[in-house]
């Protein structure tokens, strides 16, 4: 599929998505905050996801409470993020940038992994930057905030043990499709609204042509199939412009990852759910 088919957005939508409340996540955060009452550490990539994420936590928790921290891989630019944490009045004093090229690139020497081994390698950096985020965080006693979304966990689209583990996670409830929509409620600038979406695990990445479809699109099918209960047939009557091979393709991505969900397998586990 070319960048120009997989970038295309469809002007008939008659599957939508709940808003997102936003006053629902901000009592989430101020609830765990008032129990927990440690500081938390936030991996800020310059992306959505992170910086609706971080602006979340700036509207409930003291400034000096939170310890935004930027993981480029050697050069990787990071004006994005800086931009975010200085959008939500975060003191710079209270940001670490950590290069994690050196400890990447040791991993990958020692267990002889191809420079173009693009998967091995993505999945190294992600774990790499969880690594660092829980030390820091036993650092300075505090949790790690995660950033992860729906769209993304349902996919499958994340790392074991890697961009997957944290404490906290206040925007693992919404598709991609809400956490843009919270995104315009929080006000957050609009570069980050209309930014590519993108793990930044290797040169030019780019989520939706690694998938093959846009999370507009499964946004869609995966909010008809698994909260409206609709057949594939129903999704194409309701919006025509998603045809059936886009729902498949949506639907096997989903399927092809399950084992994400299930694992580590134990014997509390049934056979016939390991697939």
């Amino acid at each position: 599929m070319s960048s120009t088919n997989i970038q295309k957005r469809y002007n008939t939508e008659m599957i939508t998505l709940p808003s997102p409340q936003y006053e629902d996540h901000i009592v989430f955060l101020r609830t765990l905050y008032e129990k927990l009452q440690k500081p938390v550490v936030v991996g800020v990539s310059g992306g959505i996801d992170s910086a609706v994420a971080l602006t979340l936590l700036a509207r409930v928790i003291p400034k000096e409470k939170i310890i935004p921290v930027l993981l480029p891989h050697h050069l990787q630019n990071m004006d994005d993020a800086k931009q975010i944490i200085a959008f939500n009045q975060i003191p710079e004093s209270q940001t670490h940038i950590i290069d994690i090229a050196p400890m990447v690139q040791s991993i990958c020497d020692n267990l002889q992994i191809e420079k173009n081994d693009h998967i091995r390698r993505g999945n190294i950096k992600a774990r790499v930057r969880m690594i660092t985020l829980f030390d820091l965080a036993k650092k300075y006693e505090a949790v790690v905030c995660g950033t992860e979304n729906k769209s993304e966990k349902r996919l499958g689209y994340f790392t074991r043990f890697g961009d997957s583990a944290s404490d906290i996670e206040p925007i693992s409830t919404l598709y991609k499709t809400q956490v843009r929509e919270l995104a315009q409620q929080l006000t957050v600038p609009k570069l980050f609204i209309e930014k590519t979406p993108s793990a930044g695990l290797w040169e030019n990445q780019s989520d939706e042509q690694e998938l093959g479809f846009t999370y507009h699109d499964a946004d869609q099918i995966m909010y008809a199939t698994f909260e409206l209960g609709y057949s594939k047939n129903q999704i194409m009557q309701k919006n025509p412009a998603l045809n059936s091979d886009v729902i498949q393709r949506v639907l096997d991505q989903v399927a092809s990852q399950q084992f994400k969900q299930l694992v580590p397998y134990s014997m509390e586990v049934a056979p016939n759910a390991m697939g």
